[in-house]
């Protein structure tokens, strides 16, 4: 066993919340990778790495070709139909391309069809003139006129703020946030209603249609002293997509930073794949679990 596994192992109470049934098969994941602002092969790396030791996954990996210039990129056809969860951390920000209109046609096909789809991190800043995508995505990394923000009063209340209204989408400085839990969904089941996570991205106007949209957490940025949606869900067709400002992978991270080893993080990360695929949500919450006051890390 790997040394990550004995981590998770470690982490529970038990060693038995760990059995998986016989007759349950491993969800079939497929990660989509190949190019960003971010550095991608670390942010797979890291994913792999929190997710293959649980049991609970078979992953397979598809990189797109960089650019519609490069070898492979004719026959680079992702197979979504054979997965039960697709990541999605590819990003066109800053001029990389669109994905082929065959692939652009296949994945809206596999969502629509009832797939589930990951978008990790820097995915919901790609593909802006895609609008099936910004439909899955829901909120993205856009400009003030481009579509609906979503802010959280501190007390939970959800407001819309319209296209044009506020700015254009920004962070500010990475920070250790309380991540406030909103309503009672299966992915927090168990989790307490607030917990610390370190160094992670608040988002500040994250645009888009904003349509069959659920906010599941919300934090605080300084920056201007409001808070914002951190992780949201959407529905599109049969399909259901989760969407969040977690797991950022800096290019010049040269190894897994402390805001992908936080246990808060990979706890949600396993649930939601299970959420995605429609299993059981049978992930325990470990007893280390941050709290509101204390971040807790895999070391």
């Amino acid at each position: 066993m790997n040394p990550r596994a004995l981590i998770l192992f470690a982490l529970m109470s038990t060693i038995s919340v760990f059995a998986t049934s016989d007759t349950s098969p491993a969800i079939k994941v497929l990660i989509v990778d190949g190019y960003s602002n971010h550095n991608w092969q670390l942010t797979t790396e890291v994913i792999r790495g929190i997710i293959e030791p649980t049991g609970l996954f078979e992953v397979d990996v598809s990189t797109a070709p960089e650019t519609a210039d490069a070898d492979g990129w004719d026959e680079w056809r992702p197979p979504f139909s054979n997965y039960d969860v697709v990541i999605q951390t590819c990003n066109s920000y800053g001029g990389r391309p669109d994905w082929p209109e065959e692939v652009k046609t296949a994945f809206e096909s596999y969502v629509r069809s009832g797939g589930g789809v990951y978008i990790w991190h820097s995915a919901n800043n790609s593909f802006m003139e895609w609008p099936e995508y910004n439909q899955m995505i829901g909120l993205g990394w856009r400009k003030a006129d481009f579509g609906w923000a979503i802010r959280v009063d501190e007390d939970g209340t959800v407001i819309r703020i319209p296209p044009g209204e506020g700015g254009n989408t920004g962070h500010g400085p990475r920070h250790d946030t309380v991540v406030h839990r909103l309503g009672d969904h299966p992915i927090h089941a168990g989790m307490p209603s607030k917990w610390k996570t370190p160094d992670i991205e608040v988002y500040v106007y994250a645009r888009g249609p904003a349509e069959n949209l659920q906010v599941l957490s919300y934090g605080l940025n300084p920056m201007n002293d409001m808070y914002w949606p951190l992780e949201w869900t959407i529905e599109y067709g049969e399909g259901r997509l989760y969407n969040s400002t977690f797991g950022h992978v800096w290019e010049d991270d040269k190894s897994e930073p402390d805001r992908m080893k936080c246990i808060g993080l990979q706890t949600l990360v396993v649930r939601t794949l299970q959420w995605l695929a429609e299993r059981e949500i049978d992930w325990p919450v470990p007893e280390n679990f941050p709290t509101e006051s204390e971040i807790r890390l895999v070391l």
